[in-house]
């Protein structure tokens, strides 16, 4: 267990609870139409040689999977505060090439500052399991770690914008990660948030909408100056 998690030892679990960690990516593959949105998250991100991706919450590597499934020689980094899932990633990308580089820890600029600064920025799934100003405070930090010019992108729970979509994230994901973290992604709160850390010429692909609620995917840029 690293410094960073000593220090912050509270954290969503990836799939709410930590008994339901090893579920987790059943679960994710059921519920939230995973190989469309993960496909069309790494389809946006057209990984290439030059590119070092840092993957926030990085979780139990699918990730790490679908960018090297894809192909592009990419150097993937990946970091999550649970290390029972972060155990999981690596067993499952052990034959990867090139290798993936995972790190137990909550996520700053400064714990990363070892690694390469990357040139893309992944943040999914995470940011409804917090609350506003972690949310906030992500953002900024994905914002200061980022090359010039580099570019964000998120795949999370968004604005939930019709009742049907209201009533399946509310019978789900908030059953499990609680309303007071999830509601002010449901009220639409991200596109504001990113703006807010200094990103710029923000795009949002149509929502996914699943069982769980609808799923959106956003990306945006960090100016050169």
């Amino acid at each position: 267990m690293s410094d960073l998690q000593d220090r912050n030892p509270r954290f969503t679990p990836a799939a709410g609870y930590h008994f339901l960690t090893p579920f987790y990516d059943a679960g994710v593959a059921i519920t939230t139409r995973e190989r469309r949105w993960r496909g069309r998250l790494v389809e946006l991100m057209a990984p290439a040689p030059d590119d070092i991706i840092l993957d926030v919450g990085s979780g139990t590597g699918n990730l790490a999977l679908a960018i090297a499934r894809r192909g592009g020689g990419a150097r993937y980094l990946g970091i999550d505060p649970d290390d029972a899932a972060t155990r999981i990633a690596r067993d499952k990308t052990a034959r990867l090439s090139p290798q993936p580089d995972f790190r137990v820890g909550f996520f700053t600029a400064a714990s990363i500052a070892a690694w390469p600064m990357p040139t893309k920025v992944t943040i999914c799934l995470v940011l409804h399991q917090v609350g506003l100003a972690e949310k906030a405070r992500l953002l900024r930090e994905a914002w200061l770690c980022l090359a010039p010019g580099g570019q964000l992108y998120i795949a999370d729970y968004g604005e939930q914008r019709s009742r049907l979509m209201r009533i399946l994230f509310r019978l789900t994901i908030q059953q499990l990660d609680g309303v007071a973290d999830t509601q002010p992604n449901a009220d639409g709160c991200l596109p504001a948030l990113i703006g807010e850390a200094g990103f710029e010429t923000l795009c949002e692909e149509p929502a996914l909408k699943t069982v769980t609620g609808a799923i959106s995917i956003m990306s945006a840029r960090k100016p050169m100056a």
